[in-house]
């Protein structure tokens, strides 16, 4: 599955311009679905969030049409904070119970729940905000804050905060990267250097695990 995502994504720029031509509307709700998916479903962490919207922001700067970058940070942003309340609920009533189910478990592992609950004992709150920029963790840790039973309030102001500066810093940066011509005539580079710098946090854990 893994492998079938990035290859859509190498061609991202090919036919997201023509589709966004023919029904725009269409490429905003898939958007939404992506995001929402990777943030609200804990069983979904692989997905390369970073990387989709860092090329939805480059894209903006070249399709034909083009896609409203403001608009992209608006519907993305919602699709965050949402995907993030979600997982949290998943969390706080369900967690428990995913964790020890045999499909559960393939997807939420011991070790992985392990890891979002040391990230977020560490950081605390602010943990919902710096997750959001380190794939896996970002799919867990609200799922861990509903299982630590975190104040709802509390959780709700940082997720807003989280999820908004992630979408807004991301597609933004591709939106600036996006328009020099180097990354126009190199997007596939580009896309595989994104998604390889995406996965660096989680290597270079579990090298430091490995040793320990």
């Amino acid at each position: 599955m893994i492998t079938i995502l990035i290859a859509g994504l190498l061609n991202f720029n090919t036919y997201i311009p023509q589709l966004t031509q023919e029904n725009p509307l269409l490429v905003y709700g898939l958007l939404f679905g992506l995001i929402f998916i990777e943030t609200g479903l804990v069983i979904f962490p692989f997905l390369p969030g970073d990387s989709i919207l860092f090329l939805v922001g480059s894209i903006s700067t070249f399709s034909l049409q083009g896609l409203n970058l403001l608009t992209i940070i608006i519907v993305l942003s919602i699709s965050a904070v949402l995907g993030d309340f979600v997982n949290f609920e998943i969390g706080e009533h369900f967690g428990t119970i995913i964790a020890r189910s045999k499909l559960g478990s393939r997807f939420v592992t011991e070790k992985k729940l392990e890891k979002a609950q040391f990230f977020f004992n560490k950081h605390g709150a602010m943990a919902i905000i710096l997750s959001r920029f380190t794939p896996l963790i970002r799919t867990l840790t609200p799922f861990v804050a509903g299982m630590s039973k975190m104040h709802y309030i509390e959780f709700a102001r940082y997720n807003l905060v989280g999820g908004i500066s992630w979408i807004t810093m991301m597609t933004f940066s591709g939106f600036i990267f996006g328009s020099i011509s180097f990354v126009k005539s190199n997007f596939e580079l580009i896309t595989i250097v994104i998604i390889f710098f995406s996965l660096v946090p989680t290597i270079l854990s579990a090298i430091r695990r490995k040793h320990k």
